[in-house]
């Protein structure tokens, strides 16, 4: 199923009102997003089927959904995989990820409350203790977590789909990038950003989200990627 080593999926608690296809798709989907599948894994419906403990038709579903979402390429021979980052497409997804979420923070904030401001102080006091014990799954979970919070606190927001469709095609490589990212985020761009909101500074707010994004992936995964190449 895959290069090396048995690939180990985190668990996803299942919903109630799911069914098994839903369940299968965001518990794949979730891996995906983490990292936890690295970039150029060969997959198979039986290997993935036998690992979720289920059938290979609710995999086969989800794998086609993952596939128009461009996080799982399926090959003309049938075989499948979680495609190769280029340097190329890392650029453009780094850049659609810049400009979507300063909308999403710029169009968030005249509904951000002190309530949701400790609520992400919470979250990057915990991220804190993460970097310190590398924990990159909780790491990557809490960061899409204090993101996600700040813009769904937009009642209107219409941008999270093609937010989290972003961070799904990063993922994988992104996974690799975490853990040399420290040579390059030197600032903590989480606290400018809880700064912002405090402040209800528009300007401050956007200059910190793209700050954020731009020292915790581009400039690593530039290096990364140019080493690779």
């Amino acid at each position: 199923m895959m290069k090396d080593e048995p690939l180990s999926l985190p668990d996803v608690p299942p919903d109630r009102s799911a069914t098994t296809q839903g369940h299968v798709y965001e518990r794949l989907r979730n891996a995906i997003m983490l990292g936890a599948i690295p970039p150029g894994t060969s997959l198979t419906m039986r290997g993935l089927a036998g690992l979720l403990g289920v059938s290979p038709t609710p995999v086969r579903e989800a794998v086609r959904r993952l596939s128009s979402e461009n996080a799982i390429q399926i090959k003309d021979n049938g075989r499948m995989t979680v495609p190769l980052m280029t340097l190329e497409r890392f650029e453009e997804l780094v850049a659609l990820r810049v400009t979507v979420e300063v909308h999403s923070a710029r169009r968030a904030l005249p509904y951000v409350s002190d309530i949701l401001i400790r609520k992400m102080t919470e979250i990057d006091e915990q991220m804190d203790y993460d970097v310190v014990r590398q924990d990159l799954d909780r790491l990557t979970l809490l960061n899409q977590t204090f993101h996600r919070m700040l813009y769904t606190a937009n009642p209107a927001q219409a941008s999270m789909p093609v937010v989290e469709s972003i961070w799904l095609q990063l993922g994988p490589f992104q996974r690799q990038v975490i853990t040399r990212v420290a040579e390059y985020y030197q600032i903590d761009r989480h606290k400018e950003i809880l700064a912002a909101l405090m402040n209800r500074n528009s300007a401050a707010l956007e200059r910190a989200i793209a700050n954020d994004i731009t020292d915790g992936v581009l400039r690593s995964g530039r290096s990364l990627l140019s080493m690779n190449g």
